[in-house]
């Protein structure tokens, strides 16, 4: 059991009532999990305030209570803790509690609208084959050397952090890779996390539900590497127009990576084809088992990360073409009638378009692309017709269908991505409110050569109608059906 005052080291204090010298069992931000000798940290949630179960935690048996608002009733066996900002209080009293552990491991972050699950997930593959003990914070899962935990949230809470790092530590882990969200930097999850390296991928539509501006977007991603120490690297995409930005204000050591400009690591695609990608890095040549001109920039930040962390540049080469892809990334099977469906999870107009030019460029334009593709409810609403657009555009069907609806009607969602089609694109566009029957009728229309893209779930198993998640696994259904076709 630790005492109160020993994990409020660096919390911005403005007030106490009550003693510092409490002992306390654990932390905890979700009144309903509170216990005897608990801490209450009371969070302003977009659904919820923290404040209003201050007293709710106290029934419960919490002895300390961090607030940025003090409540009209104070209990004399309780002490207070006033706070300018509880997410910032929170991030550094669960590093606390946990005894700092992102300072005892190399952490680096992955951040930027495309590419951080890939990335980060392919760095951990690639750190394992090197013979190091490593852990992944994703999207897809968490990782502790050898034990997989599910995902809930792209960057998770503080608290849900720092519980995971400590358990590498205790494994024996030495690197550690995490995708940072947008929304993670600007709740101050990674606050009070000590990063050696930070990777920026690329910036584009996204988050607008959530960020009121793409200025706001760009400004809250700048600011987790204008937060990074002279200690540690800062590697970003030259190409995106953004990447230079994300320099600006940094101390951090100034890396760059490209395709197109000069920089650091740069790239050549010297072949392209469903089966990988033939590159030119820094004079050398390597093949490697992933597709298209977004993963040859994801390899290059995967490669410049390696080399920056003291693996031998030509190891890191060979440990790149070992690499397998990221589940719901550009994975693909064949069937045998002979189609080929391509699984992404491009949910973005700039993944979407990046995916559909990759398989573009590479097909032989004797054959069907036949594109499925949906838009999630309660999320970032000015991306669907653009997200139609573009899969009409540049596919010979597009069938609209749904993602996840979550608590908005599946047909408003289509309405709204309807009005993105142009004229010209009526007669290849179909409407298919259903995703299993949409992926159905695209496997219907496919004949052998042709290729269909599912884009938008990638690596999720549910899908979530009216605020319930149904199993529904892209891969697995289209699987299915390929096979009951054939036969």
């Amino acid at each position: 059991m630790k005492v109160l005052k020993d994990i409020l080291y660096k919390v911005a204090i403005e007030s106490v009532k009550g003693s510092t010298e409490t002992p306390i069992h654990k932390i905890e931000f979700d009144s309903r999990k509170v216990e005897a000798n608990d801490v209450f940290v009371a969070i302003r949630g977009s659904l919820s305030d923290g404040h209003d179960y201050i007293e709710k935690a106290i029934q419960l048996g919490a002895k300390a209570i961090i607030c940025d608002t003090l409540p009209e009733n104070i209990a004399s066996e309780v002490t207070y803790i006033q706070v300018k900002d509880t997410n910032t209080a929170l991030a550094f009293i669960a590093a606390n509690y946990f005894e700092d552990p992102s300072g005892k491991l190399k952490l680096v972050g992955v951040t930027g609208t495309n590419g951080k699950t890939t990335i980060a997930s392919l760095l951990f593959q690639l750190f394992q084959k090197a013979g190091f003990k490593v852990g992944l914070l994703s999207t897809v899962k968490i990782v502790v050397d050898k034990i997989e935990y599910p995902a809930t949230h792209t960057t998770p809470d503080s608290l849900t952090i720092n519980h995971y790092l400590n358990e590498m530590i205790e494994a024996g882990v030495t690197h550690c890779f995490m995708e940072v969200s947008s929304h993670g930097i600007h709740q101050k999850r990674t606050e009070a996390l000590h990063f050696v390296g930070g990777i920026f991928t690329n910036l584009s539509h996204d988050h607008l539900d959530y960020h009121p501006t793409f200025a706001e977007y760009r400004d809250v991603k700048k600011s987790f590497f204008d937060s990074l120490p002279k200690s540690a690297f800062v590697l970003s995409n030259i190409d995106d127009k953004n990447g230079s930005v994300m320099l600006q204000n940094t101390v951090a050591k100034k890396l760059t990576y490209a395709l197109k400009s000069y920089a650091d690591y740069r790239a050549q695609i010297l072949e392209s084809q469903l089966s990988g990608l033939l590159l030119k890095i820094n004079d050398n040549e390597v093949w490697v088992k992933l597709i298209g001109t977004f993963n040859a920039y994801n390899v290059l930040a995967i490669y410049g990360t390696a080399v920056e962390l003291g693996i031998d540049s030509l190891e890191a080469l060979r440990l790149l073409s070992d690499l397998e892809s990221v589940s719901g990334r550009f994975q693909y099977i064949v069937s045998d009638g002979g189609i080929t469906a391509v699984v992404d999870y491009a949910h973005t107009p700039d993944a979407l378009e990046n995916v559909l030019k990759t398989i573009n460029d590479i097909r032989t334009k004797n054959e069907q692309l036949i594109t499925v593709v949906g838009c999630g409810g309660n999320r970032d609403k000015t991306k669907r017709p653009i997200m139609a657009k573009i899969a009409s555009d540049l596919s010979d069907k597009a069938v609209l269908t749904s993602d996840n609806p979550r608590n908005e009607d599946p047909e408003v969602i289509l309405d709204e991505m309807e009005q993105g089609v142009e004229p010209q694109n009526y007669k290849k566009m179909l409407r298919i409110t259903d995703r299993k029957q949409a992926i159905k009728t695209a496997c219907q229309l496919a004949e052998a050569k042709d290729i269909i893209l599912i884009a938008g779930k990638g690596h999720e198993t549910y899908q979530e109608i009216n605020g319930v998640r149904h199993h529904f696994d892209d891969m697995e259904t289209i699987k299915e059906i390929l096979e009951q076709l054939n036969k």
